[in-house]
């Protein structure tokens, strides 16, 4: 385990790698984290929401995805 001059080697090398893992885990890799905000809705998206529960009729849903498309 030792070498001749008392170091682990690569030892060293193999904790800054797994903090380095752990580091970029903690910032990049959990997406839906408890108490994130939650992302914004388009308002087409809403749309389509309220027409697929069926608050909306389709003439309401073509009439209003008109008028949003408009505004682009």
């Amino acid at each position: 385990m030792f070498f001749h001059d008392g170091s682990f080697g690569g030892m060293h090398l193999i904790w800054w790698i797994i903090w380095m893992a752990f580091i970029i885990w903690i910032f990049f890799i959990p997406t839906d984290i408890p108490y994130q905000k939650p992302k914004k809705e388009k308002p087409l998206d809403i749309l389509k929401n309220r027409f697929a529960k069926g608050e909306i009729s389709k003439e309401e849903f073509e009439e209003s995805k008109k008028l949003l498309n408009s505004d682009n």
